[in-house]
């Protein structure tokens, strides 16, 4: 969807919304995984615990694209 979107420009409405449902369908199915919301929810109040702690944000990581 990215390599689309950055090849089309201001078309990328309409020409790429075949990658775009694919993404969507994708996005779905981690979001409605029970064990994946667990996971993120546990990163997410261990950041929280440390940040309470520390008073220090931690750096968020860097996430690469499928490009």
């Amino acid at each position: 969807f990215t390599k689309c979107c950055q090849e089309t420009g201001l078309l990328m409405v309409v020409k790429c919304r075949q990658e775009n449902t694919a993404l969507k369908d994708c996005l779905v199915g981690y979001y409605s995984d029970p064990l994946f919301y667990e996971e993120c929810k546990t990163e997410y109040l261990k950041q929280r615990e440390e940040y309470k702690a520390t008073g220090i944000k931690k750096k968020r990581q860097k996430l690469t694209s499928n490009v």
